[in-house]
């Protein structure tokens, strides 16, 4: 079907959008695509990196600011805002006005969008520089992503969060005091990271994976010398969780993927990273 979508960005009376709204539209009957999406923080620097797989078409959300942009692997056929086309082949570096990208990806791509900026708050990151619109095919509802929770799944997390307050000598309420109070809470250090914190079916924020995380793979430090990073203020209770928290002899704690946990699907983010709370308030106590 890619020569269609083809022929409708050649159609001369649909603007950009309206010709991407109409592609968009027709890929929801299509196969999603995994596209994997790491966050790389340096000093002064964040770096969103994007895996695309060869024979794709992709639709970029629409980033509000010009940024730098670096293919560092693959080619594609990029269609630009302005109508016209470009072949991009790697090693490539320009800066990209304000606005969506469209491409037909022809080899495995890795793709860098470069911003100048103190932020590591990933979801404020998306808020400033893209404009994640909700368009009918650009939810992940339409998208239909496989691992969306059930509700069971959700009850039952919610539901199994209460009994195990109740065997840690806590209430929920007290727990949720305990979790609101931020004053312990520090960005991830420099590094990188596969994750990002939205809003959780399962209670208030959670941390969702955008990229694969293998089984034994460390997620993200959750306790920094002390403080608490968003791996360790967000990361939720699970009836069935595929991540646990590890302490290390400093006193530091690690978030590490006891399953795999896939990453970003057909645009959307991928699959919540969760964990036993019992296992994780016990297992990481600090001896007063």
């Amino acid at each position: 079907m890619l020569p269609n979508i083809l022929e409708t960005f050649a159609l001369s009376n649909l603007s950009f959008e309206e010709k991407v709204e109409k592609v968009g539209t027709e890929m929801l009957s299509m196969e999603q695509v995994d596209c994997p999406v790491v966050h790389r923080f340096g000093p002064g620097i964040y770096i969103r990196e994007m895996q695309l797989a060869a024979n794709s078409f992709i639709i970029g959300h629409v980033h509000k600011k010009e940024h730098l942009n670096v293919l560092l692997k693959g080619s594609c056929t990029l269609l630009k805002g302005d109508g016209t086309v470009v072949e991009c082949v790697a090693p490539m570096i320009f800066t990209a006005p304000a606005g969506r990208k469209v491409a037909k990806v022809h080899e495995d791509m890795v793709w860098l969008n470069i911003y100048s900026t103190e932020e590591r708050d990933v979801e404020k990151l998306e808020e400033m520089f893209l404009d994640k619109e909700v368009s009918p095919w650009n939810n992940e509802e339409n998208i239909k992503f496989p691992l969306l929770q059930d509700l069971s799944f959700i009850k039952e997390s919610q539901e199994d969060f209460i009994d195990v307050c109740s065997l840690l000598g806590f209430t929920p309420e007290q727990v949720w005091e305990m979790s609101n109070n931020t004053s312990d809470l520090i960005p991830f250090p420099d590094g990188d990271y596969s994750c990002i914190v939205v809003d959780s079916k399962i209670h208030g924020k959670g941390l969702f994976a955008t990229a694969p995380i293998s089984k034994g793979q460390v997620i993200a430090p959750a306790r920094v010398s002390g403080k608490r990073t968003p791996a360790g203020r967000y990361t939720n209770h699970g009836i069935l969780p595929n991540a646990k928290m590890e302490m290390l002899p400093n006193g530091d704690v690690l978030l590490m993927a006891t399953e795999d946990i896939r990453g970003s699907y057909g645009g959307t983010n991928g699959e919540e990273v969760t964990v036993d709370y019992y296992d994780a308030f016990m297992g990481t106590r600090e001896e007063v």
